[in-house]
């Protein structure tokens, strides 16, 4: 059955109001939505492993031998070590910022129990969910605390520091460029440089660097392990029962691998240097020489997170967008042509109703239908003589 004219402009205004409507979201869409899920997400909890970087050296120091009676402090060779971190949020966290909490162990894996443990070290800061910053604390304070000691109950002490550099997580689109990184063992902030692009199992990652300079840990944290003095025959050195003070110096070299859409750090490593010595230029005597790199079994979770991720991004900074815009502009499309055609006097249209002049009579002329029609003439006189007539 046909359509009304006034059915036809309904669908048309309803078809145009439609289009209209898909593409302003198209439009929306990636401007609105994906800047709300262009966040790192609250439900994080990320557990990643490290492990010798096969070939190179890994040397440890045997710390027992700095207490016994007799004997030089010795230092292990071909150590296997298990470096692993386990990573949450806490509170506070809202739609803009999130605390993390990282605790971070080394281990010797050819000793068993504490005897085995190297580092232990917990850490907290708030960073921004969109560029992985920190953030300063609300009453102006440290935004953060790194605990690497413990009291007499075996509880971790936990010192207020600022932080001010990235360090889980970098930001949302990742640029080629340098940025400031947090390194936890001095607490301070040290440049990380763009290396290359390159592509880790199929997936294109940008390539990191940092070097921390040699600095001495006891100037970063007040423990005993880091200034000691011992007789020089303790330390290897001459000087027989001299008592001998040797600082603990560190220097790293740190390397990480980001997806750059997501930030999320797809493999890291580092090569740790640790040393006693009395002079930061000529190490004395190795606490601590090894080569540490993510695990395959980490590298592809954090592949798998980064693709959680990117396919959230992709489907409403592009897919929807795209497919709103093509059936939006369908349906204004459909709904101009639908009203234009409706508007005509087609099949659907309402009849115009035309009037027949009547026909003219025989032989004379047609007469015309818009004519006053003849006036009676009445004669009044006449009237009032057959009134008076009809009297009694």
């Amino acid at each position: 059955m046909a359509l009304s004219a006034g059915t036809r402009r309904t669908v048309a205004c309803l078809l145009v109001g439609l289009g209209a409507l898909l593409l302003v979201a198209a439009i929306m869409i990636p401007t609105y939505t994906v800047s709300r899920l262009a966040k790192t997400p609250l439900d994080l909890e990320i557990t990643t492993v490290a492990t010798n970087v096969q070939g190179a050296p890994s040397e440890v120091l045997d710390s027992k031998s700095l207490t016994s009676p007799t004997g030089s402090a010795k230092v292990d060779t071909n150590v296997p070590l298990f470096s692993q971190r386990f990573l949450t949020v806490e509170d506070p966290a809202n739609a803009s910022e999130m605390t993390i909490q990282a605790g971070q162990t080394l281990r010797r894996t050819d000793k068993q129990g504490d005897t085995g443990l190297l580092t232990a070290t917990l850490d907290r800061v708030t960073i921004d969910r969109k560029d992985g910053m920190p953030v300063d604390s609300v009453d102006g304070g440290p935004n953060g605390a790194v605990g690497a000691t413990v009291d007499k109950k075996g509880d971790t002490v936990m010192d207020p520091v600022q932080h001010t550099g990235l360090q889980y997580r970098f930001p949302i689109g990742t640029e080629k460029k340098a940025y400031p990184y947090f390194d936890l063992n001095v607490r301070k902030t040290f440049d990380i440089n763009f290396v290359e692009e390159t592509e880790i199992n199929d997936m294109k990652v940008y390539h990191f660097q940092q070097t921390v300079p040699v600095t001495d840990l006891s100037t970063v944290v007040n423990s005993p392990t880091n200034k000691l003095a011992l007789p020089a025959e303790k330390w290897g050195v001459e000087g027989g029962e001299t008592p001998v003070t040797m600082t603990r110096w560190y220097t790293n070299t740190r390397d990480v691998w980001v997806e750059p859409k997501t930030g999320t750090v797809i493999k890291g490593g580092e090569h740790v240097q640790q040393f006693y010595a009395r002079s930061a230029d000529k190490p004395e005597v190795t606490v601590l020489n090894a080569s540490l790199i993510f695990d395959e079994n980490t590298v592809e979770s954090q592949i798998s997170v980064a693709k959680e991720n990117i396919d959230k991004l992709s489907l409403f900074g592009r897919t929807v967008p795209i497919a709103f815009g093509i059936i939006g502009a369908i349906a204004l499309i459909a709904g101009i042509v639908f009203g234009v055609l409706g508007g005509g006097n087609g099949n659907g249209g309402t009849p115009v109703r035309r009037v027949t002049p009547a026909p003219a009579p025989a032989g004379g002329p047609r007469p015309d239908p818009f004519a006053d029609a003849p006036t009676q003439q009445i004669d009044i006189g006449k009237t009032q003589q057959i009134d008076m007539d009809k009297r009694p």
